[in-house]
């Protein structure tokens, strides 16, 4: 299982304000049952199969596209550990123990 984050940054906008755009984005992320995802204020992180992840995430890159955004930046980081299960909450866990 993969943990993805992600982050599109719509430019072109003629505003400042961003909000919308991550709030439309995250709607394509409710829509899917088969990935978890945590908003951050710098992004969303994405738990699940890394193929939907990359599907989800092509989705919600073209939906500033479709309000009026003249250009989407979207910046993708992937942690696939393969050696062992893990989970967004089983990271956030282990630092936390170490603290």
């Amino acid at each position: 299982m993969a943990i993805v984050e992600v982050a599109i940054i719509p430019m072109g906008t003629g505003s400042t304000s961003v909000s919308k755009y991550v709030a439309d984005c995250h709607k394509i992320l409710e829509e899917q049952k088969d990935i978890k995802s945590m908003l951050t204020p710098m992004g969303s992180v994405l738990e699940g199969d890394l193929d939907l992840i990359f599907q989800e995430i092509r989705k919600m890159h073209e939906v500033p596209f479709a309000s009026g955004a003249m250009r989407v930046s979207t910046t993708i980081r992937i942690d696939d550990r393969r050696d062992k299960d893990t989970s967004m909450e089983q990271k956030l866990k282990s630092v936390r123990k170490k603290m």
